[in-house]
């Protein structure tokens, strides 16, 4: 009898194999979302300029950051908003953004996404549809 036990990854100390598979899935989430923080586009940059250190009607927002299966370009947890900034590539994929963005609205949050040009080209408005949100 053929065995499978050394493709799965062994559980933490304390945990159960289940358990420790759900750690591993966090984990790979949070260096995604580091490596994601690393590499921003310049609308990203842009915009992250202008909403950290509270900056935007005292809100607290954090880049790259996980929710559920996704990472976030933008959330801001107390208001439950999150900011998607597309580049090209999204208009080719409607379909999973839509279902990203339902998925995130079942959680509560309202989403809003804005295309990298309009934060580089339009960036006062860009802010003023940001505040009217909060």
């Amino acid at each position: 009898m053929q065995t499978y036990r050394h493709i799965l990854p062994r559980p933490l100390r304390g945990e159960g194999r289940g358990e420790g598979l759900i750690r591993q899935a966090m984990h790979s989430t949070k260096n995604k979302a580091r490596q994601l923080r690393k590499a921003q586009t310049d609308a990203e940059r842009r915009l992250w300029q202008l909403l950290r250190n509270r900056s935007i009607a005292g809100c607290k927002f954090r880049r790259q950051h996980p929710i559920g299966p996704y990472i976030c370009d933008f959330a801001c947890l107390d208001r439950q908003l999150v900011i998607e900034v597309d580049g090209g590539q999204h208009a080719d994929q409607v379909e999973k953004d839509n279902t990203r963005t339902a998925y995130l609205e079942s959680k509560g949050f309202t989403v809003m996404r804005f295309w990298n040009h309009e934060v580089l080209k339009e960036t006062e408005a860009v802010l003023e549809k940001i505040l009217s949100k909060i």
